[in-house]
């Protein structure tokens, strides 16, 4: 554990979206100080605290990066920002490939420039394509199936070169399903037209939505729909703190890590769960499955357990549901964001 009074400056890209707010939070809570850059052409300023330093603009701005490096004094840097929409990486690759690989490139250069040691990447399980084994460790093929899971792919690539060539150390943490919303509501999915099953979910519970759609329901699962591996939010957002302090305690190493409990729900189950944290029932309706989706994506967990000293606190499928409700319920209360 580094003393709080040691703890240097770390820049979060991204930090007004979902995730990256909540590894925000982690890392105030934590005793870091934070600076975070996002352009907010998906994130939210409200969902910055007032605790860190906000700077709005676009990671590829090199001139405007360099300064935030240098004025700040940031050793480390967590990377959230970009483009992570599987079905429209798929119609648009270009703005993937732009938003994911090419400005990772340059905030990368930057680093390097700014002599910036550490660097942790929010990457994705998207990058295994439909593993061949489930659970799936991060020794497993990656061929991914989408550009979005190839954009990613390229900057962890990007990553492992430059650490190979520069003195910098890196993390890419490879996401399963992240749900859920911060415990004591201060951010949540707050994205319009979001299209994770457990916010769509909840929007359809509190009356934003009609119906809730099933895409598929003949996969070779026990009941026939897809089974994922939902990881709360802030439980990742955890898993971030910790892999920062793991880079500067043993700066020659770098890691590749899945985010996931282990265990995955199927399509129904959660919305099993839905209903039950509701007293409701949700209309589902029944859709052809969609191209490219696998029947199981569930994360091999072995490797962060034994390297990092982060331990889940919130894998309870009804915690998450119940998290993820109460900010949509906050949500409607404002009339949106």
């Amino acid at each position: 554990m580094i003393d709080r009074d040691e703890k240097p400056a770390v820049l979060v890209t991204g930090g007004a979206g979902y995730i990256g707010s909540h590894a925000v939070l982690a890392l105030l809570d934590a005793g870091w100080p934070v600076v975070v850059i996002d352009n907010l052409v998906t994130g939210f300023r409200s969902a910055v605290p007032d605790a860190a330093i906000f700077a709005e603009g676009d990671i590829a701005d090199q001139r405007l990066v360099g300064r935030l490096i240098a004025e700040q004094r940031i050793k480390a840097i967590v990377h959230f920002a970009g483009s992570v929409v599987v079905p429209e990486s798929v119609a648009d690759p270009l703005k993937y490939y732009e938003n994911n690989t090419v400005k990772s490139r340059a905030l990368i250069e930057s680093a390097v420039k700014g002599e910036v040691r550490h660097f942790i990447f929010s990457s994705t399980a998207a990058t295994y394509g439909i593993p061949e084994q489930v659970p799936v460790a991060e020794t497993a093929r990656t061929e991914p199936i989408n550009p979005y899971g190839w954009s990613k792919l390229m900057s962890e690539r990007m990553l492992a070169d430059t650490a190979a060539a520069h003195p910098l150390n890196y993390c890419a943490l490879r996401y399963f399903n992240v749900a859920g919303a911060d415990p004591q509501g201060r951010s949540g999915q707050s994205t319009a037209g979001a299209t994770h099953l457990i916010k769509v979910a909840v929007e359809a519970a509190t009356g934003k939505r009609s119906h809730v759609s099933v895409y598929g329901t003949d996969y070779d699962t026990p009941d026939g729909t897809g089974v994922r591996d939902y990881i709360h939010v802030s439980d990742l957002a955890a898993a971030h703190v910790d892999a920062l302090e793991k880079l500067i305690a043993d700066p020659e190493t770098s890691h590749v890590m899945n985010c996931g409990y282990g265990r995955g729900f199927s399509v129904l189950e959660v919305l099993d769960a839905v209903d039950r944290v509701t007293n409701l029932k949700l209309d589902r309706r029944l859709q052809p499955r969609r191209a490219g989706d696998p029947d199981a994506l569930i994360a091999d967990n072995s490797r962060i357990l034994a390297t990092l000293p982060w331990r889940p606190r919130r894998d309870d499928l009804d915690t998450i549901v119940a998290d993820a409700l109460a900010w949509e319920r906050t949500l409607a209360g404002r009339g949106g964001e």
